[in-house]
């Protein structure tokens, strides 16, 4: 099994998809199945009933997930969307770095 490449809070592009093009923040990533929550991006929308005397019904917006293939980290140095690639440093920890400028951005 590979390693995921997306960790939570990461900033993300959607790459594919009615939602290609937007950027957001990844609020959660689940490596078991590939998929991640990305706010404000593939946004399901629930009509609720009002159940109890005071409680307000209405329409609640909800993010659900996508799978990770379809979002690409955005390098905080370079601004772009990139591959990430990893690199063991000399304390030997595994660090993840941007493909196009080279520079660790864990």
């Amino acid at each position: 099994m590979s390693k995921f490449h997306l960790k939570s809070g990461d900033t993300v592009v959607v790459i594919t998809g009615k939602d290609k093009g937007k950027k957001g923040k990844v609020l959660s990533a689940d490596p078991k199945t590939g998929k991640v929550i990305v706010e404000k991006v593939n946004v399901a929308i629930r009509h609720t009933k009002p159940r109890r005397q005071g409680e307000t019904g209405g329409r609640l917006e909800k993010e659900t997930p996508i799978y990770g293939s379809k979002v690409m980290r955005v390098c905080p140095k370079c601004g772009k969307a990139t591959r990430i690639g990893r690199k063991v440093l000399e304390n030997g920890q595994i660090s993840r770095i941007c493909k196009n400028c080279q520079e660790i951005i864990d």
